[in-house]
């Protein structure tokens, strides 16, 4: 393995003191050297479509992929919910440090009843999207892509009358006084918000076990049946489906949703379990899935 050991991420500001974050994560807990690799995905690139148009969460990691495999980069490092559930079977997530805030935050009014009839709210997200329109059906959505900085600076051009972005990477940038938090029962986050995900090859056992002392065992167990869940439901970049698991115990407590596009369907559940029941996720998803619509149901066919 060469050294320093060589860590690749997206460009941006989120993604860049996320690197510097696993860097210096690695540096206390080994005391060797880390080179941050910054690599310019095709999700960067594009921001005037919605990913699901233009080939999903792929975008966020192919060229990590590609580092990884070719040798250019030793590990990689990602915001886990833009992570696909279905990997190569070359790379792995093999650790994720303490999970960050796992909510929302509503950036342009207190909350979505304080917004005037027919705002106008921006985001990319069909989870949030729909969420917003469950509550608030006469609101427009607008898509809005880019980093922080973008979106904060489209609200304050007047593109929208407000926006929502998650609290984690508020607060890594710095932000925490931007918007206003919302309650995880008002709006369940996405899968894996909030959690960082470091990749490196599956046979690279040195990496691999370098990473293991930075690894939050209850993070990565919660993490991994949110990831769990989606894989068995089958959705998609076009599916609105939140998922939150909180460690009690030597148990897990996983709550999920699904909703139509426009937000007028929804079936939410819960299910209790030991980490060691791997399967538990799936049987919430089949739990949804059969109380849903066929209307419903069919967002989630893969």
């Amino acid at each position: 393995m060469p050294n320093p050991l060589r860590l690749g991420t997206r460009g941006s500001p989120l993604a860049l003191w996320q690197a510097d974050h696993v860097a210096g994560l690695i540096r206390a807990a080994h005391a060797i050297d880390v080179e941050i690799v910054p690599i310019r995905t095709t999700g960067d690139r594009v921001q005037d479509r919605a990913l699901a148009e233009i080939g999903g969460k792929a975008l966020w990691t192919k060229e990590l992929d590609r580092a990884l495999l070719e040798g250019e980069i030793d590990l990689a490092v990602h915001s886990t919910k833009d992570v696909e559930t279905i990997r190569p079977a070359e790379i792995v997530i093999a650790a994720m440090p303490p999970r960050a805030d796992v909510r929302d935050k509503l950036v342009g009014a207190d909350s979505l009843a304080a917004l005037p009839r027919n705002a106008r709210v921006g985001t990319a997200s069909p989870r949030r999207a729909a969420q917003v329109r469950r509550a608030r059906p006469d609101v427009q959505i607008l898509l809005f892509r880019g980093n922080v900085d973008t979106r904060l600076r489209k609200l304050a051009e007047g593109e929208a009358d407000a926006t929502l972005l998650a609290a984690a990477g508020l607060d890594r940038l710095g932000r925490s006084d931007v918007g206003v938090a919302m309650p995880v029962d008002a709006m369940l986050p996405a899968p894996s918000q909030g959690a960082i995900g470091i990749e490196t090859l599956t046979a690279n056992d040195r990496v691999r076990a370098l990473l293991e002392a930075i690894d939050h065992a209850p993070t990565s167990a919660c993490v991994r049946a949110e990831r769990a869940f989606l894989e068995a439901l089958g959705g998609n970049c076009h599916s609105p489906v939140a998922a939150l698991a909180f460690a009690e115990g030597d148990t897990i407590l996983l709550r999920a949703e699904i909703l139509s596009i426009d937000g007028s369907e929804h079936e939410v559940g819960e299910i209790h379990f030991k980490p060691a029941d791997t399967d538990a996720p799936g049987r919430l998803a089949d739990t949804l899935l059969e109380r849903a619509s066929p209307a419903l149901r069919s967002l989630f066919d893969g």
